[in-house]
This record gives C-alpha cells, sequence and structure tokens, in this order.
C-alpha cells in the first residue's frame, strides 16, 4: 500500500513514512493510493473477534509494510482493559432503532483515546522502520481533547518529544488542567492568546516554515504531528466504525447488509472521515449526519458548496467543534475532486479564505453526507430530553450530535448510530445546567454537584485531578509559537 498526497505534488511513500511524516511535502495530506475492501465474510469473522483483534486486522489493510503479528500485539496493549475498562467502543441503545456509540472510556475520557493509544506504537515503529535516528518532535494544535490524548499517548515514549499548544480560553477548565497537570519528562504544554485554528494555522506555519525545520534538524529533531492530518491518528478511527457494526450485528440489530447512519459531532472533519473510509471500504453505511454547533461553516458547505472561513468564530459551551477550518474536509475533496482541483481549492482557502466546488461534486458528496446544526439552547435541551427519557447523560458536543440525530430521524427509519465522543464530565458545568443543577464556582464544584443530582460515577481520571499539581502555565501570542517551540533545543 503506497500513499500520496492530497494535492499531487509529492512522491509515494510507504505508510510508516506517511505516519512519520505527518504531513507531505506540498502541504497536502497522505492518502492511500487506493482504499482496501472489507467483504461480507471479513465481516462474519471480525463478528466473533474482540475489538483488539477487529482493529488489527483492519490497520493491516492500511499499514501492510508493518509487521501483522507486532501491530496485533501493539494493538492488544492499546486497547487492553486497564487502559478502557469495560470495553474500548462499546454500543448503548437509547431507544428502537437508536444507539450511542461510546469512544470516550480511555485513559483521558474522549474519543481522541481511540487512536492516540495506538498512534505512538505504530509511530515508533515507523522511525525504526524508516531508519530514522532523530526525536520525533511532535506538535499538536488541540481544541481540547487532541491534546490531553496525545500528551497521555506519548509520555515518556523513548524517541519522541511532544508539545501541545491550545487556546487560552477556548477549551474548559477540566480539558485545561488535563493538559496542565499532565506528567512525564518529554511533554510540553502552552496555551496561546487566540483560538483553535490559530492554532492550527501555527503550527501549520512551522511544519512548512524551512528555517525552523532546518534549526531542529541541526538540533538532532524532526517534526511530525498527532493531530488527525496524521494518517496514523485517522486509520483508528476507522475501525470503530467497523466494530459498531459487528456489533450491531451480533445484538440482532441489524443483519449483513442492511445499511447503518452515522452521526458525527464535527469540527475538523476527522472522525466522520473515518466513517466514509469504512463505507468506501464496502461497510454498508446508508448517511452520515455531520452535526455542527454555531460554528457551522461545515453545514453551510454541505448545503451550497461553499466554504468560507472567513465569518464570525463563536465561543460554544462544545469546544471540540469551535473550528473554522476543517482540516479534513481535504481527503474528502480529494477522494471527490482528485489532486488537482483539491489543490486548487486549497490555494484559494489560504489566499482568499473561500472557495466554491462545482456542482457535480456537491452532488456527489451529498450522496452520503448531511449537514445539520444545533445552537447551544438545542444543545442544553437535547441533554435535558434524552437523561429524561432514556436516562442517558450526554456530554455537549453528543448533545449537539442527539439533536440531528434526532431531526434526521423523523424523515427515516435507518438504523442511526450516535457518535459519543466525551465524558459528560469533561463539561460537567453545562451538563449540570441541562439537567436542572446548580454548582459554585470552583472547577471542581461541577463534577460533584452533577454526580450528586444523577449519579452517574465520576471517570476515576477526572476524579484524580484534584490532586495533580499544575506544570505548566505559560501563555504565547500564535505569533511566537515558532520561538516557542525552538526552547526545546535550549
Amino acid at each position: 500500500m503506497k500513499y500520496c498526497s492530497t494535492r499531487g505534488q509529492s512522491e509515494l511513500v510507504s505508510s510508516a513514512y506517511a505516519i512519520k511524516k505527518g504531513i507531505a511535502p506540498d502541504g497536502g495530506l497522505y492518502m492511500p493510493t487506493e482504499i482496501p475492501t472489507v467483504s461480507k465474510d471479513e465481516i462474519e469473522v471480525l463478528c466473533e473477534m474482540d475489538y483488539a483483534h477487529r482493529a488489527a486486522e483492519i490497520l493491516y489493510k492500511f499499514l501492510d509494510d508493518y509487521n501483522k503479528d507486532e501491530l496485533l500485539a501493539d494493538c492488544i496493549e492499546a486497547y487492553r482493559e486497564e487502559s478502557f475498562p469495560g470495553g474500548a467502543a462499546p454500543l448503548h441503545q437509547l431507544d428502537e432503532g437508536g444507539y450511542v456509540l461510546e469512544l470516550f472510556h480511555g485513559p483521558t475520557c474522549a474519543f481522541k483515546d481511540m487512536a492516540l493509544q495506538i498512534m505512538p506504537r505504530l509511530l515508533s515503529r515507523a522511525l525504526k522502520m524508516t531508519g530514522e535516528d532523530k526525536t520525533a518532535l511532535i506538535l499538536v494544535a488541540t481544541s481540547g481533547d487532541t491534546g490531553k490524548a496525545a500528551l497521555e499517548g506519548y509520555k515518556d515514549v523513548d524517541g519522541i518529544a511532544i508539545k501541545v499548544f491550545y487556546p487560552v480560553h477556548g477549551v474548559s477548565k477540566i480539558q485545561k488542567l488535563q493538559m496542565a497537570t499532565q506528567e512525564g519528562k518529554n511533554v510540553s504544554v502552552c496555551a496561546i492568546e487566540g483560538n483553535f485554528d490559530d492554532a492550527q494555522n501555527g503550527v501549520k506555519k512551522i511544519f512548512s516554515d524551512k528555517e525552523i525545520n532546518d534549526k531542529l534538524n541541526d538540533g538532532g529533531y524532526i517534526l511530525t504531528s498527532a493531530n488527525s492530518i496524521n494518517w496514523g491518528r485517522l486509520a483508528p478511527q476507522v475501525v470503530y466504525y467497523i466494530s459498531a457494526y459487528c456489533d450491531l450485528i451480533k445484538l440482532g440489530a441489524i443483519k449483513y447488509g442492511d445499511k447503518v447512519d452515522f452521526t458525527v459531532p464535527t469540527g475538523n472533519f476527522g472522525n466522520i472521515f473515518a466513517a466514509y473510509i469504512a463505507k468506501r471500504m464496502g461497510l454498508p453505511v446508508g448517511k452520515l449526519i455531520c452535526a455542527s454547533n454555531r460554528n457551522n461553516i461545515l453545514t453551510d458547505f454541505l448545503t451550497t458548496g461553499v466554504y468560507d472561513r472567513r465569518r464570525k468564530f463563536f465561543q460554544t459551551m462544545s469546544p471540540s467543534m469551535d473550528i473554522l477550518i476543517s482540516s479534513n474536509l481535504e481527503r474528502l475533496l480529494y477522494l471527490i475532486c482528485g489532486s488537482e482541483k483539491t489543490a486548487e481549492y486549497m490555494n484559494r482557502l489560504n489566499t482568499v479564505g473561500k472557495y466554491k466546488i462545482e456542482l457535480s461534486e456537491l452532488n456527489a458528496i451529498r450522496e452520503t453526507f448531511v449537514g445539520m446544526h444545533a445552537n447551544e439552547a438545542h444543545t442544553l435541551d437535547e441533554i435535558a430530553f434524552v437523561y429524561e427519557h432514556a436516562q442517558y447523560l450526554s456530554d455537549t458536543h453528543t448533545g449537539v450530535a442527539l439533536y440531528c440525530a434526532g431531526k434526521y430521524r423523523m424523515y427515516s427509519d435507518t438504523v442511526m448510530v450516535t457518535v459519543s465522543t466525551a465524558s459528560p464530565y469533561k463539561f460537567a458545568r453545562d451538563v449540570l445546567t441541562a439537567v436542572g443543577g446548580e454548582c459554585g464556582d470552583d472547577e471542581f464544584a461541577p463534577l460533584y454537584a452533577l454526580n450528586e443530582a444523577t449519579k452517574v460515577e465520576i471517570p476515576a481520571p477526572l476524579a484524580s485531578l484534584k490532586e495533580k499539581k499544575v506544570r505548566f502555565d505559560t501563555v504565547v501570542a500564535p505569533a511566537d509559537m515558532a520561538e516557542e517551540t525552538l526552547k526545546i533545543l535550549l
């Protein structure tokens, strides 16, 4: 399996090299030159496996330059019970035909753990497979969850250092504490004065700056990424969509061949794009509901074909979706439009801030994708409604998705799986407001109050935060991110 750039101006590389580099030299994202398939017979075999074995089988289709036995060993270690108590990606039934895919049972209580518990192992092997003798410096821009999951996944991993940038006012207090208290000798965290797009653009500029890269290389470092722009982050996300389909078969909710719709709370477009890859592999997926919050740039794009980032940015109660530049949309454009058109659209986005795809391209995208959004009131009301009627407590991002799923299901009787991306305790204050509770200003007060109101257990990784010491409190302007990165050489 070879990998090419979405912009078509870089040579073909192995999966190990693509994972090591993260971004292609022409600024594009790596994609496999062909999408492997998953057959009915293979699905039937996967149905009888646990999550780790399913992951190894599916990942090997994309990473065939890896040793399969080593890949299986890595998956078993990544998805062990100690890291994912009760299972990695369980389904919860809300009602007849409605399910929630819970992806928040990992070490940081967010869906990013599903990829970032296996990705460090993939990268470590990639460094060895490509003969790399320098330390890999991972730069991460996060809107909240990726940062902590990456820090936790990569802490104290030999041959790797990691630095995370996050918007100082763009994450929840719990998310900020998770990052600020991170343990590990090879980790560093820095807040920026700006939003997630400022952080993401700053990281991209560092990747494309030859002078900075040369300085880091001379100091013994190479740059790579842990965001979903890295194929090693995205490929593991394909697994849980196929796994969910297998579990629905085992539950008797569907038989093979029945279509399943997925609603995904979406910001950077990586999670929902992984579902699309599963569909391109042959999984019987119907519609993919792209659920946005008040920053509904993707809803507008899927409706009009116009992507315009020159719009007001809103800070919402679902901060991981507060994004105006959805990087992984580039991968979808590549599959629909080809590399030449994708490069043209990305150039327009960078220079003008806007592009418009052709009607035929929009129609091809809309064969699978449906854009919907929820405002703040919708989100709170949905959290309250689902808690009252289904006794299910969701976080604010899942609340957005549940609202959109409910609206779509009014016109469809296809089985719907809503993807739940975080524990409600990561956004406890807003969830508490939704269910009618109140609390004080202390950052931990909402956790205890929500637990008292609902009796839903506080996840251990969040309950233990109060005892941890803050290690990182630096805040810089976006223009100073490069200088902050180069401090690793001091």
